[in-house]
This record gives C-alpha cells, sequence and structure tokens, in this order.
C-alpha cells in the first residue's frame, strides 16, 4: 500500500488504485467524461493545490531563491486546518491502500507535487519511490 505521485494524464501504474487531480482547474479541452479514462483523474481535489497567486510565484521561479519563496508559500497554504488534515488523511490511507495524488506540470521538481511529496513524508505517509 503506498501514495504514488504522479504527473496526469500519464499511463497509470500497475495497482496504482484512485488518482487524485490536485490542481486548480480541470484538464482544458478534455470533455469530464474523459478524465478517468483518460489517465488524468478519478477525484478532482483542488484543495492541495496551490492558490493562483502563488501558482504565479512557481512560474516566474528561475532561480533557487525564487522557488523556495514559491515552496514556502504553498506549505502556508497548505499549513491551514482544512489542507493539513486533508494532508494528515491521505498520509494514514497510504498505509491502506493504493492511490496517487497529481498534477500536470511535466517536471516534478518545479511543482507543487513535489512540495505535497514532501509533506506527506512528514506525516509518515508510505509513498512509493519512484518519481513520475
Amino acid at each position: 500500500m503506498a501514495i504514488r505521485v504522479v504527473r496526469l494524464g500519464s499511463p497509470r501504474a500497475k495497482d496504482e488504485g484512485i488518482r487524485i487531480g490536485t490542481v486548480r482547474r480541470p484538464p482544458r479541452g478534455v470533455p469530464k467524461s474523459e478524465f478517468a479514462s483518460g489517465d488524468w483523474y478519478d477525484v478532482w481535489f483542488p484543495n492541495l493545490a496551490p492558490s493562483a497567486e502563488t501558482v504565479k510565484i512557481a512560474q516566474n521561479a528561475k532561480a533557487a531563491a525564487e522557488w523556495a519563496k514559491f515552496a514556502k508559500k504553498y506549505r502556508s497554504e497548505m499549513a491551514a486546518p482544512e489542507n493539513s488534515h486533508a494532508i494528515e488523511l491521505l498520509a494514514a490511507l497510504s498505509h491502506e491502500t493504493n492511490f496517487s495524488v497529481g498534477c500536470y506540470c511535466e517536471d516534478e521538481s518545479h511543482c507543487h507535487r513535489s512540495v505535497l511529496r514532501e509533506l506527506l513524508a512528514e506525516r509518515r505517509a508510505k509513498i512509493e519511490s519512484s518519481h513520475s
């Protein structure tokens, strides 16, 4: 049992389980009826996505210091009780079932999912080691 951190729209891994989209918006140009069959996500959970303002910080981050500013702001947003409780829940579920969380970004190292991976690990989630 474990969480996979994935790129939404990528092929699903064997036994991946339910795929949760931690994104602000649904995929563009994809009918809602095709979200799951197109390997986007089964459940949309924008609560764990960065705010629009914070996304802009990430998109404009070219240097390590700018990325650190994004990570700090995103961590601050995830510290809000409703988000923190959701992360705790996902961490606990990772010991009982397989599922994945993800975003559309091609490069995880320059995506909020890299920080979300850290937040889950800090709460002792069982995380699949492969990066997507």
